[in-house]
């Protein structure tokens, strides 16, 4: 529920601070007063796009302040929670337009973007009027309308469901048939390529392996006579047997030396050691050099054939093993692919079939819906001496989507006989605002309150006893709720719990508009003045005392 709105230095209007109450709340004033800028300032500070030029002439910004009312379970709530934003029981917006063109806003002092403004008063405020193709005239929200006014949202929730598990079926289908020719188109190039890497079945490491043997084996006729010889230095006959001799006559000696030839037969006793260790080296590498001829022959075949294989497809030789099982799940892939695809087509089947059973449930449910709209819509339009005139809501067949299958629109015939066509085609300006009044009127009554309604002159081209029906319906309308509406109609302003008067002068050569709030005396002045003109005659008063007398 609106609440307040301060506007600063827009268009016309200088200063203006308004206190909106709950109910039916009337503006009225001569034609081109203001009550236009009052609709643009409030649309400023909602985000909706509007007028480029805001500023009053000479100020270098404008500024405008709305206070809304967000009780517990307002759709806003959500809004304000997706944005980052605190949720208080009072949504305070402000937005500032510069001179020069840039706009900034906030929601509870926190800067937002225009966007969020927008997000934010669709759920706020709701505007009706002629010219207000964003709403009820708008056919592409007429299905939303139509579900929301059934309460169709447990329906809706299968549709969705089943139409992503159909798009998701069928995507799973298309990308395995299409794996499938790629694989069917390389068939006989994969078939031999696993056939070959199976047979030579390289192992992860093996080329590098290979190469040390092979090199290995190269070298081992050279290296085996010089290790051989040293081995042969090294033995008894060499190294061993003259150091063994030198310590037997050392430590046959040593008893005479008096303790001189312990350290020299320590050192020795342990180079003799260590030249053992040595020698068993030796004889260790003269072992590991014996080859058979024809493992170099074996060995050098094996490491060729991995490497020439791994040339072949362009990899390394320890990527062969990764290859082979990557060529043989294709292949694999290949030889079951007949059978998952007919599975896959099954399963694209029953999501079909899922598909189409939710959303004939949900179309049946929306022509049940339709029948009780169309004849709700009726009832309104008779007390807006519109008893003649025929509202349809038209389901049509649509492509599939996550909606379901159904175009819906709304259609009037004005006369008995005439073709009936869009809302917004059809219907003249006086009959259209009754149309939309009673299909607001019926979806309100289903849907409940919570946003703020507006109509802009929306009695325009009616008057007498259609304008008082008119207003009855707005009276209505507003009860527990909040219903603002610009007006011409003195049937209308009448019916208003609370009523302003915009009013344009003129000072100093600067034009400004303001705002006044009007008691009871000055409504019977201002309903006799839209009775009668300039001049406000003594009948013109009576008549407007009873308009408020009801």
């Amino acid at each position: 529920m609106l609440r307040a709105l301060e506007i600063r230095d827009m268009l016309i209007i200088e200063r203006l601070d308004l206190g909106f109450q709950p109910g039916l709340n009337v503006l009225t004033g001569e034609t081109g007063a203001g009550k236009s800028i009052l609709l643009d300032s409030l649309g400023f500070v909602l985000g909706w796009r509007g007028r480029a030029e805001l500023v009053r002439k000479g100020a270098a910004q404008g500024e405008v302040t709305a206070v809304f009312d967000l009780p517990e379970g307002h759709a806003g709530r959500a809004v304000l929670e997706d944005s980052g934003l605190p949720i208080e029981d009072e949504v305070i917006l402000r937005r500032v337009n510069t001179a020069d063109g840039r706009k900034t806003g906030w929601i509870n002092d926190r800067r937002v973007s225009g966007e969020v403004l927008r997000r934010l008063s669709e759920t706020l405020v709701e505007l009706h009027g002629q010219h207000d193709d964003r709403g009820l005239l708008d056919p592409k929200g007429h299905r939303d309308i139509l579900d929301a006014y059934g309460d169709l949202g447990g329906l809706m929730a299968p549709v969705r469901e089943a139409w992503r598990a159909r798009g998701a079926a069928r995507k799973t289908l298309d990308q395995a048939r299409a794996a499938l020719a790629e694989v069917q188109a390389e068939e006989e190039f994969l078939r031999h390529a696993v056939d070959e890497l199976g047979k030579l079945d390289p192992q992860p490491g093996e080329e590098a392996e290979l190469d040390a043997r092979r090199r290995m084996m190269q070298a081992a006729e050279k290296i085996r006579d010089d290790i051989g010889q040293a081995s042969n230095a090294l033995g008894y006959d060499g190294a061993e047997g003259a150091m063994a001799g030198a310590l037997r006559w050392l430590e046959g000696a040593s008893d005479k030396a008096e303790g001189r030839l312990d350290a020299p037969i320590s050192a020795l006793t342990r180079a003799m050691a260590e030249l053992d260790e040595a020698a068993r080296g030796v004889a260790d590498c003269l072992d590991a050099l014996e080859f058979n001829p024809a493992d170099l022959e074996d060995a050098e075949e094996r490491l060729f054939a991995i490497r020439a294989l791994a040339r072949k497809h362009q990899v390394m030789p320890d990527e062969l093993p990764g290859l082979s099982e990557t060529l043989s799940a294709r292949l694999a892939a290949l030889d079951a692919g007949e059978a998952q695809i007919a599975d896959l087509e099954t399963a694209v089947r029953t999501a079909d079939r899922a598909f189409d059973d939710a959303a004939k449930t949900l179309s049946e449910a929306r022509r049940a819906a339709a029948v009780r709209l169309d004849k709700a819509v009726s009832d309104e339009l008779a007390p807006l001496k519109m008893e003649r005139a025929v509202f349809t809501t038209r389901i049509t067949e649509a492509p599939a989507g996550l909606e379901g299958v159904d175009a819906v629109q709304f259609t009037v015939a004005t006369n008995p006989g005439a073709p009936s066509g869009p809302l917004n085609k059809i219907a003249s300006g006086g009959e259209l605002s009754r149309f939309l009044l009673a299909l607001k009127v019926c979806l309100s009554e289903e849907q409940g309150g919570g946003a703020t309604m507006i109509f802009d002159e929306i009695d325009r081209g009616v008057g007498g006893a259609t304008a008082d029906a008119v207003g009855r319906r707005l009276k209505a309308l507003a009860d527990g709720g909040q219903v603002l509406v610009v007006t011409h109609s003195p049937q209308v302003a009448a019916l208003g719990g609370h009523h302003w008067r915009v009013e344009k002068r003129v000072e100093d050569e600067i034009t400004t508009s303001t705002v006044v709030p009007l008691g009871l005396e000055d409504r019977e002045g201002e309903i006799a003045r839209m009775l009668s003109g300039d001049t406000v005659t003594n009948e013109a008063r009576a008549a407007a005392r009873a308009l408020l007398d009801g």
